[in-house]
C-alpha cells in the first residue's frame, strides 16, 4: 500500500524550531487536503494543520501561531515549519491525506517522524 514519507523530527529544546516533510506517493494537486497529524503516548491521533487544493489552511487552536504547513505541488511535498516548541508538542507526527470533504484520511500510515521537546 503506499503512504507517505516523513521526516525532519529530532529533538529539540523548548523555544526551538523544526521543519518537517512529508514526501505524498501521488500527486498532490487533486487531493482535497493534506494534513499533519500527530500522536502523543497513551493519546489519540489529532489532526494539527491542514491545508486544503486552494491553499487555505487549517490549524488546531493549541498550535495556531506557531505552526505553519505549506507545499511545493512540483516535488509533491508538504511541509511543517514549528516554531516556538512547546514539550506538550511532543509526538510522533504524520502526514496524510483526504481524497474529499469527509472522506477522512485516505492513504496508510506511514512511519512518523518523532519529535520530543524536552530540556
Amino acid at each position: 500500500q503506499v503512504q507517505p514519507v516523513e521526516s525532519g523530527g529530532g529533538l529539540v529544546l523548548p523555544g526551538g524550531s523544526l521543519r518537517l516533510s512529508c514526501a505524498a506517493p501521488r500527486r498532490i494537486f487533486s487531493i482535497y487536503a493534506m494534513g499533519w497529524y500527530r500522536q502523543a503516548p497513551g493519546k489519540q491521533r489529532e489532526l494539527v494543520a491542514r491545508i486544503y487544493s486552494g491553499g487555505t489552511t487549517y490549524y488546531v487552536d493549541s498550535v495556531k501561531g506557531r505552526f505553519t504547513i505549506s507545499r511545493d505541488i512540483a516535488k509533491n511535498t508538504v511541509f511543517l515549519q514549528m516554531n516556538s516548541l512547546k514539550p506538550e508538542d511532543t509526538a510522533v507526527y504524520y502526514c496524510n491525506g483526504e481524497f474529499s470533504r469527509g472522506a477522512g484520511p485516505g492513504f496508510s500510515w506511514g512511519q512518523g517522524t518523532q519529535v520530543t521537546v524536552s530540556l
